[in-house]
């Protein structure tokens, strides 16, 4: 036994020299005194299993080569011959293989002598003696259980079955059930391996079929719109012509004033309908085709995690007025006014490197929750729901020399609490003035992560009128990555 005394307090003296300054966070050192005391207690583990040097070298030999070979089939043969080679012992191995399926691999290969009650669900989930034979649960991965391709019971994802056990002894079935668990972790990572190429195959073929079926054709309706604008037009030359017609019948006393304004009123407000019509779907169409090529661009599936393509922009122009007119008609019919008491954001390039299409949805989700949250406030003696957007320069706020904006969104309403405030931007999170309304809890979240890949940061700020909602952007590129992982954002 190692003579150390695992509740004595951990330190990193025996990690680093103490004439070495430590440059780890807080958490960083707590990272590596909780793997320093682990390594001593698996240190005091091998002491206390006494395995002899075949059995140390079965494990060594299997680590060895389940790094070396990659397929699963030649996993499965290791897992079987090591016994067979070293020890004079058979092996089967049953691994589930997906829902109700359980894979069979025996040394004899050719004829694999299995034990029929393994082959069905559920797998036993404690080792036992059956007719001479150890039969030892294989357990995964507790931690990443939830990513196999099937669900298990108790984290067992297989069964190993050594035979004959009659020259077994105690100190024997511990080191074999050991050795199982050491099948274990190398069989879920190597499933999960498999599991995440085939995802990333399917996603490269994804991509491909996004951009041949959604992103190409997609493109065709503005030929569509673009011939419906023109019919459009023709109503209104139509309507002309007409406005002629009549006049001369009016003049030849064939038609009435009144009846001649009824029938060109009538014309105007079925173009004014179709045109006001047409205008919608077009504005939503342009704002859907921004999102789609901005969600799915090929390069984000590539890479991994979202790629900006970052540019000097109107953020008026380009970004706010597009989305503030989509949520102008939802915005009315809840009775929230507009006012850019804020001070608005001015109609001149902004100095602001910025990827549109995510910033833009960045606006659509705080204009979104503006529209369902928006509530009723005294405003110098007037009852008003209202919404209000602006912009301010931050001098240096990213370092000397670096400038940042900030883009404020702001709705009335009771200010949000404490407690409701720091939890904000989490994935999922929803307040207690969310009852009622649709949404997922992911709005804040995704502006917070789409800001953060612009190397920017966001916030919320409670006033005695309402909620306002921040975000700030660099003025120019700076230092911070164009890049981000999806899964760490």
């Amino acid at each position: 036994m190692v003579e150390k005394n695992l509740t004595d307090e951990f330190t990193l003296d025996t990690i680093r020299p103490n004439d070495v300054p430590n440059p780890l966070s807080p958490f960083g050192k707590l990272r590596l005194m909780s793997v320093q005391k682990r390594i001593h207690e698996k240190i005091d583990d091998y002491t206390e299993y006494n395995f002899n040097p075949e059995q140390s070298s079965a494990l060594n030999i299997f680590f060895d080569l389940a790094q070396e070979f990659n397929d699963v089939e030649d996993l499965y043969a290791i897992c079987v011959m090591i016994p067979k080679i070293l020890f004079s012992l058979d092996a089967t191995l049953y691994i589930l293989q997906s829902e109700g399926d359980v894979v069979v691999r025996s040394t004899l290969q050719e004829s694999p002598v299995a034990t029929p009650d393994l082959c069905e669900l559920p797998l036993p989930v404690q080792p036992k003696h059956v007719d001479g034979r150890y039969i030892i649960p294989i357990k995964g991965n507790h931690e990443l259980i939830s990513l196999l391709p099937f669900d298990c019971q108790g984290d067992i994802i297989g069964v190993l079955e050594i035979y004959p056990t009659k020259t077994l002894c105690e100190h024997d079935r511990l080191f074999w059930e050991r050795y199982a668990n050491r099948i274990g972790y190398q069989l879920h990572n190597r499933i999960i391996g498999q599991k995440n190429r085939e995802h990333i195959q399917f996603i490269r073929t994804l991509v491909k079929d996004i951009g041949h079926n959604v992103i190409v054709p997609n493109m065709y309706f503005k030929l569509f719109y673009r011939r419906l604008d023109a019919r459009i037009n023709l109503i209104d030359e139509f309507a002309q012509k007409l406005d002629g017609v009549l006049e001369r019948c009016e003049a030849q006393g064939a038609l009435d004033r009144e009846r001649r304004q009824e029938l060109t009123d009538e014309m105007g407000y079925i173009y004014k309908g179709l045109r006001d019509q047409y205008k919608q779907i077009y504005n939503h169409y342009k704002n859907t085709s921004l999102f789609l090529e901005t969600l799915l661009r090929r390069s984000h599936f590539e890479k991994g995690r979202y790629v900006l393509e970052k540019r000097a922009c109107n953020f008026k122009s380009q970004i706010i007025d597009p989305q503030l007119e989509r949520f102008r008609p939802r915005l009315a019919e809840r009775q929230v006014e507009i006012d850019t008491s804020l001070g608005g954001v001015p109609d001149e390039e902004i100095e602001v490197v910025a990827d549109i299409g995510l910033i833009s949805q960045v606006y659509s989700n705080l204009f979104s929750n503006a529209v369902k949250y928006a509530r009723e406030v005294d405003d110098r003696g007037r009852l008003r729901k209202f919404l209000s957007y602006g912009w301010d320069v931050m001098k240096n706020y990213f370092g000397p020399g670096r400038d940042g904006v900030k883009l404020n969104v702001f709705s009335s309403g009771p200010p949000l609490s404490k407690e409701e405030s720091s939890n904000l931007f989490d994935e999922g999170f929803r307040g207690v003035n969310a009852k009622g309304e649709y949404g997922t809890g992911h709005g804040l979240y995704f502006i917070r992560e789409v800001v953060r890949l612009h190397g920017g940061v966001c916030g919320y700020e409670p006033t005695p009128q309402g909620n306002n909602f921040y975000f700030i952007l660099p003025r120019d590129l700076g230092p911070e990555s164009d890049a981000c992982d999806l899964r760490t954002a």
